[in-house]
Order: C-alpha cells, then structure tokens, then sequence
C-alpha cells in the first residue's frame, strides 16, 4: 500500500459463520504484508443466532479498532440482510461482498416480520461496486459448507493490495493439514466468484 489511508473492513453476519475466524485470517494476512492492523469484533448473542460484526482496520499505521460511520470502504456481509443492518457505516463509494445466504431471524421465523426483499437490487441501487453470490453453494462444492468464510475471504481479497502466496501461507498455517487443500479451494473459488 502506497498512501497512508487507513483502510477498513466491516464483517457482518449471523452467529456460526465463521465471521470472527475470517477476520483473524484476514488480520494475520495484513500483517504478514507488512501493514498495522486492529480488529474489533462484537459477538454477544452469536451463538444463538444473534449478529455478528468485526471491524478490521489496517494500514501504515492505525490508532483505532472502530471505524466511524460514514468510513468503511468494504463490508462483506455474511448473510443477505446483514448487508443492510451496517449501510450507515459504509462510504458512499464503499465496495459490499454480499453472500446470499439467507437466515431468517426469529421475527421472521415467527411470522412477526417479512424477510426484506430484494435486498441485493436494492444495495446495486445505491452502491457502485455490490458483488454477490451463494458462498456457502461454493464452499461445498470445494468440499465443505463451512468453508463458505473462506470463499468470501477469497471474493475479499481481489479488492486488497496482498500479494496471493501471502494469502495462501496464511490460509495454510490456519487449519489443521486435513482441511488446508479444502480451505485453499475454497479461497480461489472466492477469488473467480
């Protein structure tokens, strides 16, 4: 990275999508290009579903975890409606990863709210750059549907100044040897996403 611009990411899905494992990945790939990283992450219901945010920060040299509302260049949402729970955070010119998995909360599950519809149309409305897909029909085709963190790490990491081998050790020193060839398809099928 040539400027001093500090650089931000929000991650934002559902509990159970390996958002906070993504963001470590990340994190480890940043520094090992040489940049100053700080990672914030909220997780207080995750584990029943609850919402799931990581804020990742990096450059020449980064003071605060936290981005304000208004800064984030990139968000990639785990989970289709997430993506519009965090639009106050981005840039108007700000890049979204959107997975179009859909997780209905329990409001909707219950009958108590509609699952919002064409989400994805509505974000290519008011965003430049929207990229999506079904990362979790990906991840399972590299072998697992848990890989699907990887496969948006994998659409991630075209938008950033990391060289691939930098990625590729990370991926490898992140997973058990059994799992790395998975998790290493699974990051390309990201990248051709």
């Amino acid at each position: 990275m040539v400027d001093n611009e500090v650089k931000s990411i929000l991650f934002a899905g559902v509990g159970g999508q390996g958002i906070l494992r993504a963001s470590d990945i990340i994190c480890e790939a940043i520094m090992e290009a040489g940049l100053d990283v700080k990672k914030s992450e909220v997780h207080g219901m995750a584990q029943r579903g609850g919402c799931v945010t990581s804020h990742v920060r990096y450059g020449k040299k980064v003071y605060s975890p936290l981005a304000e509302p208004g800064s984030i260049q990139t968000l990639i949402s785990f989970e289709k409606m997430e993506a519009l729970r965090y639009l106050k955070f981005l840039r108007k010119d700000a890049a979204i990863i959107v997975n179009t998995e859909e997780i209905y909360p329990p409001a909707v599950n219950m009958g108590n709210a509609p699952y919002p519809e064409d989400v994805v149309s509505f974000l290519k409305k008011h965003y430049g750059k929207v990229i999506s897909f079904n990362a979790v029909e990906l991840a399972q085709k590299a072998g697992n549907m848990k890989t699907a963190n990887v496969v948006l790490l994998g659409a991630v990491s075209n938008l950033m100044n990391i060289d691939q081998s930098i990625w590729q050790s990370v991926i490898k020193k992140s997973f058990p040897d059994k799992l790395v060839k998975m998790n290493l398809a699974a990051f390309q099928m990201g990248i051709d996403a």
